[in-house]
C-alpha cells in the first residue's frame, strides 16, 4: 500500500497530473486526522479538515460525520460541493459545521487549498479568553500579524452566512480563533494547514501556562517580525509536517486503504 505514495512523482517528489494531486491531497488528509487523533485533538463528533480537489474548484474533500479521526482512511474521505452535495461517499453523512465554514472559506478564499479546525483542548480554552496569541515564544511567531480574532458565538455554526464573515475576516492570514469556540488554520496545502494547526494549539498552551506562571515577556516587534519570516512560511509549515507524516504512515499504514 506505501508504494502508491509515489506513482505519478516527478524528481522533486512532487506528484504530477490531476488524478495524482488528487490521490496525494487525500492521503495526507486521511494522514492528518489520524495524526490529530493521535494528540487528542478530537472531540466526539466535533472537528473537520478539508482539502479542495485540484480538478473541481468548487468542490472539497472532508471526513465523514460520525467517524473517529483515529479511524479515518482515504476510502472513508467524501467529496462535497459547494451546494452541500456530496458527489462520492453518498452513504455517508455531512457534518453541517463544516460545510457553513468550510465551503465558504473554499468559496471565496481561492488561495486556501486546505482549513482545518477542531475543538481541541487549550485552542478552545484560549478561545474563551477573546485574544489573539502574543508573541512570546519563537514557534508563536509564526502567528505574529497572521491571525484574527473572530469575535462573534452563535451557537453551533450551522448558517453559511456565519461560515462567509469567518472566510472574509480571515483573509490573507493563516489562522483565526473563534472566540469561545477553538481554532481554525488554512493554508496552501494539507501539510501546512495541519501543521499551522498542531503549532497554534501548542502556541495556546504555551501562552495559557506562562500566563499561569507569571508575566511573559514579549518579543520585540522587530524581532517578531523576523521570526516570523523565518517559521512562518508556506515551505516551513509543509516541511515541519514531513516527520509527523513519515511516523504516522509507518505506524498505521492502514490509513491508505
Amino acid at each position: 500500500m506505501s508504494e502508491a505514495k509515489n506513482i505519478g512523482m516527478n524528481p522533486t517528489n512532487e506528484p504530477v497530473g490531476i488524478e495524482d494531486i488528487r490521490n496525494d491531497r487525500k492521503q495526507k488528509l486521511a494522514a492528518t486526522f489520524r495524526i490529530f487523533g493521535k494528540f487528542g485533538f478530537d472531540e466526539g463528533v466535533a472537528g473537520h479538515v478539508t482539502v479542495r480537489d485540484p480538478e473541481l474548484l468548487d468542490h472539497f474533500w472532508v471526513n465523514p460525520f460520525g467517524v473517529s479521526f483515529k479511524q479515518i482512511k482515504v476510502s472513508d474521505l467524501i467529496l462535497v460541493n459547494h451546494d452541500g452535495v456530496i458527489v462520492e461517499g453518498k452513504g455517508a453523512a455531512l457534518n453541517q459545521a463544516a460545510f457553513a465554514i468550510h465551503s465558504q472559506i473554499h468559496k471565496h478564499l481561492p488561495h486556501v487549498t486546505a482549513a482545518a479546525h477542531t475543538h481541541s483542548v487549550y485552542g478552545k480554552s484560549w478561545a474563551s479568553l477573546g485574544r489573539l496569541l502574543d508573541p512570546i515564544t519563537q514557534d508563536s511567531c509564526a502567528f505574529y500579524e497572521d491571525h484574527v480574532l473572530f469575535n462573534e458565538f452563535n451557537g453551533v455554526v450551522l448558517d453559511v452566512a456565519e461560515g462567509e464573515k469567518i472566510a472574509s475576516m480571515l483573509g490573507q492570514k493563516k489562522a483565526a480563533i473563534l472566540q469561545n469556540h477553538g481554532l481554525l488554520t488554512v493554508g496552501k496545502s494539507v501539510e501546512a494547514a495541519a501543521w499551522w494547526y498542531i503549532t497554534m494549539e501548542r502556541s495556546c498552551q504555551a501562552q495559557l501556562m506562562a500566563e499561569a506562571a507569571g508575566k511573559p515577556i514579549l518579543i520585540r516587534p522587530e524581532i517578531a517580525k523576523l521570526t516570523h519570516s523565518q517559521v512562518g512560511s508556506i515551505d516551513g509549515g509543509r516541511f515541519s509536517f514531513k516527520p509527523l507524516y513519515d511516523v504516522i504512515t509507518k505506524e498505521q499504514p492502514d490509513l491508505f486503504d
